[in-house]
């Protein structure tokens, strides 16, 4: 994988990115609102503080000039006093920076207060506050012994500074460093289960559905992964089928091809006689008949995989439905000596005519199929619980146990005594259209005595 094309890099970059335009904007932020708000309430506070201190100093004319400035630099403040006279002093800490107008000097001696920590030049970043400069001060009057003197006076930061500068670099080379590392962690948590999802595409791609996902999380990308696998194992068993069909396709095809092949050859003999040319065209037109069906029932099931294909809001007459249905396979009933009764309501349910006219085709000539010589078929439509029951009911050899929850299946057969005669997919067409008309299909059956099978449906 490119570095450039690595979603792993391009997510570290964006987050660090953010990361330094959140910092950058929070610097300018916080220095807009400095200057904006804190610069003009730092000045009113220092002012009001220096105020209390000429007070103090005028209150308390016992103690020296000298000795108030020194008192007051001891507590932290940087101060500068000048008189009338031009006589100067600095005490506290020292002014890096000790230029002051004359001008600002004599408004002062004036009467007028100094707001240098108000009117002090912008500067980015907030470094004006640290300004170690006396125009970075306040400057406010007094008279001590009759003299007019002007003191300015600003907090000595770099006492404060000095005890939590260390602190501060250390957090500020700290939190972008913890950061990142949170980054790349947090970037690898979200794309592992991506690049495993990535991976496990490419081999689903390349038709290996034993392809899985693990991913031990219960946020978006675990259920992703979960329906990943879900969809594998779904693919691995529609490609099981699909072999499946075609392999049961190709036999049930290749079988009645082989007979209709195999008795054309006979036919051609010269020597054969009529009664044997009759036999062998006759199993030509079974065969022929049975792939034609085959043909139709596969094409039928093909086409219940687009539901939308069918007009499923017609009016349907089921009881017409059966009796038509009786009728049409009278001449095989007659043949083979089966009796049907009939236990029909005048019923009709909103589904497709076609749809459900082929599911009582398929249940009325299985239960011929799998019927004795002789035996009998009752079929019933009845109203029970709200919803329709049809059932067809034969006296004819039944589904072995074991058989039963299979038979719905495509292709599947049971015993050889139910294997010679059907498709095997009959039921499994049946159950199609029962899931399009929102039905049921129940099946119960005792081997030698007959089955039952009932079509359940919603009343419309």
């Amino acid at each position: 994988m490119k570095i450039k094309s690595s979603l792993y890099i391009k997510y570290v970059v964006v987050a660090v990115l953010i990361m330094v335009m959140s910092g950058v904007i929070g610097f300018l932020a916080t220095n807009m609102y400095y200057h904006r708000v804190v610069k003009e309430k730092n000045d009113a506070k220092n002012v009001a503080i220096v105020s209390e201190m000429a007070a103090y100093i005028v209150d308390h004319p016992g103690l020296s000039l000298e000795e108030h400035m020194a008192m007051l630099g001891k507590a932290g403040y940087q101060i500068y006093v000048v008189n009338e006279r031009g006589e100067e002093g600095f005490y506290g800490g020292p002014y890096r920076l000790k230029e002051l107008d004359g001008q600002v000097i004599e408004d002062v001696l004036a009467g007028k207060v100094f707001h240098g920590i108000r009117d002090y030049p912008r500067q980015l970043f907030v470094t004006g506050f640290f300004a170690n400069d006396l125009q970075n001060s306040v400057g406010i009057p007094f008279t001590f012994n009759g003299i007019r003197y002007a003191m300015f006076v600003r907090p000595n930061i770099s006492l404060l500074f000095s005890e939590v500068h260390t602190i501060l670099g250390g957090l500020a080379l700290l939190v972008p460093l913890i950061s990142l590392l949170a980054i790349l962690l947090s970037a690898w948590y979200i794309i592992r289960p991506i690049k495993e999802l990535t991976a496990g595409t490419a081999r689903i791609a390349s038709e290996d559905y034993d392809a899985t996902v693990r991913v031990n999380r219960s946020d978006e990308l675990g259920m992703l992964a979960n329906s990943f696998n879900k969809m594998a194992r779904q693919l691995k068993a529609n490609e099981e089928a699909r072999k499946s069909f075609i392999r049961n396709v190709s036999h049930d095809f290749q079988s009645p091809l082989q007979n209709i092949s195999g008795y054309a050859a006979l036919l051609k003999r010269e020597n054969l006689d009529a009664a044997s040319r009759e036999q062998y065209a006759s199993v030509i037109e079974s065969e022929t008949r049975r792939l034609s069906n085959l043909t139709k029932q596969l094409l039928l099931l093909t086409s219940l995989d687009q539901p939308a294909a069918y007009d499923m809001n017609q009016s349907v007459a089921l009881h017409e439905q059966v009796e038509a249905a009786v009728m049409k396979y009278n001449w095989l009933l007659e043949k083979e000596k089966i009796s049907v009764w009939l236990n029909i309501n005048e019923v009709f349910v909103k589904g497709n005519e076609t749809l459900l006219e082929n599911v009582w085709e398929n249940l009325l000539t299985n239960a011929i199929k799998y019927n004795q010589p002789g035996g009998d078929i009752r079929i019933s439509i009845e109203m029970e619980n709200g919803q329709i029951n049809v059932s067809f009911e034969d006296t004819g050899i039944g589904i072995a146990e074991e058989d039963l929850p299979h038979v719905v299946e495509q292709f599947y057969r049971g015993d050889t005594s139910r294997s010679t005669k059907g498709t095997g997919l009959g039921l499994a067409i049946v159950t199609e259209v029962m899931e399009l008309h929102h039905g049921e299909l129940q099946i119960a059956s005792k081997p030698g005595k007959g089955t039952k099978v009932t079509v359940l449906l919603p009343k419309s």
